[in-house]
């Protein structure tokens, strides 16, 4: 192979790249280890110190103060559940759905389509959204968090698309062998679509896992509130309880605010930042072949 020789300006423009994606690395990770190392750090030290990515005084007091109940376990044991159920659910009617309207031939599939992206453009809003949950009698159940949001209408698309562009031969061969369309799609179409499902997976997880506002909405039951409302409420508590028991007792040692909040903050990002990392390799693959054609 002849040895290939570079020039200034190629070598002057991968030095500029590299700095620049550098900065733009640093931009993003920086502000999450502050956030870090506050959790760790004391309220007088968050106060006096501008930005530090290692506390000089090492405290857990944010962190016991967290979890210095067992409603923060129990809250997170919501949020899985309802992260793990509701993904399913969400990635069960969204390939069902998209399946189907990838065959062409389908009646009335523009209709249904337009329906869709009209979806898309125009929504019910939060008053009527309530009321149906109401009539539905799904208020203070965990089905509340998962079925009034089932399908994304642009994943639908998306996840349609990829279905569309998989060689019609495939699923001549797999009819030829005897397989009905449930097997079609079990066996041949679902296996093919692994880097599009493992991106809307993470899409949906993270879209239950962040999700607090519906929790607020229909859920009353504090036993069944998800961890980012419980979490809310320990920011809440922490502030009040600070006030009316430091004027009760001159003894009570303030909880920290600042480091509560951080330490929240990580909490809340830890745990589905953990799967990421299995899901990453199939992130831009997933959605860029499901977006070529329509």
């Amino acid at each position: 192979m002849a040895k290939q020789y570079r020039t200034a300006a190629g070598a002057t423009f991968d030095v500029a790249n590299y700095i620049v994606l550098t900065l733009f690395g640093l931009a993003a990770v920086l502000p999450f280890v502050y956030v870090i190392a506050g959790s760790f750090a004391s309220d007088a030290e968050l106060t006096q110190r501008a930005v530090f990515f290692i506390p000089k005084t090492f405290t857990l007091a944010a962190y016991e103060f967290i979890f210095s109940t067992g409603t923060i376990v129990k809250s997170i044991g919501v949020s899985i559940y309802v992260t793990v159920i509701g993904t399913l659910v969400n990635l069960f009617f969204t390939v069902t759905m998209a399946y189907s309207l990838a065959k062409r031939g389908l009646y009335g599939r523009n209709l249904v389509l337009n329906l869709v992206i009209f979806s898309m453009l125009f929504g019910g809003g939060m008053i009527p959204t309530y009321l149906v949950v109401k009539e539905l009698h799904l208020l203070d159940s965990l089905w509340a968090l998962m079925l009034p949001g089932a399908i994304s209408a642009f994943n639908l698309i998306i996840v349609k698309n990829f279905f569309q562009e998989i060689p019609k031969e495939i699923e001549e061969a797999g009819r030829i062998d005897g397989c009905s369309e449930l097997g079609l799609l079990w066996r041949i179409v679902l296996p093919l679509s692994m880097p599009v499902l493992a991106t809307f997976t993470l899409f949906y997880a993270v879209g239950h896992w962040n999700d607090f506002f519906a929790a607020l909405l229909y859920i009353n039951d504090p036993e069944k509130w998800p961890l980012q409302v419980m979490l809310r409420q320990i920011v809440l508590l922490s502030q009040a309880a600070a006030g009316d028991l430091n004027s009760m007792d001159p003894n009570f040692v303030k909880p920290p605010d600042q480091s509560i909040k951080m330490a929240v903050i990580v909490v809340g990002t830890i745990p589905i930042l953990c799967v990421y990392p299995f899901l990453q390799k199939h992130f831009a693959k997933g959605v860029l072949l499901g977006s070529v054609k329509g």
